[in-house]
């Protein structure tokens, strides 16, 4: 099966220097990425990213997108790799970049991806990886610092090498806006079932995005479930109603 990467795209949360934002869209120029976007960048100095984005990549500088908020940056997205050098069990299984990249190359033809980068300071935060849906690790010696540019085209090679080795194409997924008001549609229907945890109020909702970010889920699934909460609220207000 033959893919492109014309549904990839690079976002780069919170970049500290414009020219790492030059280099990685060099990076991404190099391997066939067309788009890149950026979500509250320190600085945004033309000069200095065009210059580490030589002639070749300035397109993608002058057509990058800028936002102020991420949720809304990834909301068109179906699926979002995010990068992370931190692992936990907390968090999402990570993949490498090479077994990430194969299954990303399925997806892309019918789903719009996004691979997720974190400041160079401290990469993305736990709220922030939770917007995702896999998650990358970048394998290193006892020294895990990787410049941000570097990390892009880690990945972006990695995607590059699998183009055109698929073995199967997934079907449109639900974006990652469909998916947040269905995880905020749950969380409502756990607190009015009182399935809530004091100490650590994200518990189910964290625990349920880890089981149903492994599904893959559809747009027609996400309303499923969305109209099963609605069913459950619905009937808590009438049961209270009847009381009084």
């Amino acid at each position: 099966m033959k893919s492109d990467l014309n549904n990839f795209c690079v976002v780069l949360h919170e970049p500290r220097y414009p020219e790492n934002i030059g280099a990685a869209a060099r990076c991404c120029r190099n391997m066939g990425i067309p788009q890149m976007i950026l979500v509250r960048p320190c600085r945004l100095d033309s000069e200095k990213m065009l210059k580490m984005a030589t002639h070749e990549a300035a397109n993608l500088i002058e057509t990058m997108l800028v936002f102020d908020d991420l949720e809304e940056a990834l909301g068109p997205f179906q699926h979002v790799a995010g990068t992370t050098a931190r692992t936990g069990r907390q968090r999402l299984p990570t993949h490498t970049p090479r077994d990430m990249a194969r299954k990303l190359i399925e997806l892309g033809p019918e789903n719009r991806i996004a691979l997720l980068f974190g400041s160079e300071n401290r990469g993305l935060t736990n709220s922030q990886l939770r917007l995702c849906q896999s998650l990358v690790n970048i394998a290193t010696t006892t020294f895990s610092s990787i410049n941000l540019a570097q990390s892009v085209m880690i990945l972006c090679y990695e995607l590059f090498m699998a183009k055109g080795h698929g073995e199967k194409v997934y079907p449109q997924l639900a974006t990652t806006r469909e998916l947040e008001g269905m995880y905020k549609h749950l969380k409502r229907a756990f607190i009015a079932v009182e399935l809530t945890n004091p100490q650590n109020p994200e518990y189910w909702v964290d625990n349920t995005r880890r089981l149903l970010g492994r599904q893959e889920l559809r747009s027609k699934e996400v309303k499923i479930i969305r109209s099963f909460c609605q069913q459950i609220l619905r009937a808590i207000e009438n049961k209270k109603y009847f009381r009084q």
